[in-house]
């Protein structure tokens, strides 16, 4: 499948290229992060590996301890169950590629963009039920 519409997630631009969701496979989708842009909580997948590959801009990357600046040309894994998150805390426009194995599926990003898209402030609840449907767990604080 390639679906050249991108899905609006707050600030994040998802463009999904391949959609392994229905079979298994991997899945594949152009991540663009502005500036500055709201960004998902750190979070693990209990069902899915992640590999990120940044295109343009430079992407703060965190999994686990290790936190990298990424370049272009440059990548880093989060395996599943790790926990892992990411920023641009830059000056330009960032875009990565994303392939997780196996895929979430845009559905997800779907999801997530419709409770965004409501009035008011985010609510953390609903984003915490979609994520939990699609085996994603948000980080704990510290001494929980």
């Amino acid at each position: 499948m390639k679906d050249d519409a991108p899905i609006q997630v707050g600030q994040l631009s998802i463009r999904y290229l391949v959609d392994g969701s229905s079979t298994g496979k991997p899945g594949l989708f152009e991540l663009g992060v502005p500036p500055g842009a709201r960004v998902p909580p750190p979070h693990s997948h209990d069902n899915n590996d992640e590999y990120i590959y940044v295109l343009e801009g430079v992407l703060r990357y965190r999994v686990g301890d290790e936190v990298r600046e990424l370049h272009p040309g440059q990548a880093m894994v989060s395996p599943r169950g790790k926990v892992h998150a990411f920023s641009n805390p830059g000056t330009v426009y960032t875009k990565a590629l994303v392939t997780q194995y196996p895929d979430l599926g845009p559905q997800y990003f779907r999801d997530i963009a419709q409770i965004l898209g409501v009035s008011g402030p985010p609510n953390p609840a609903l984003i915490a039920q979609v994520m939990a449907r699609y085996g994603l767990v948000p980080e704990l604080p510290s001494g929980a």
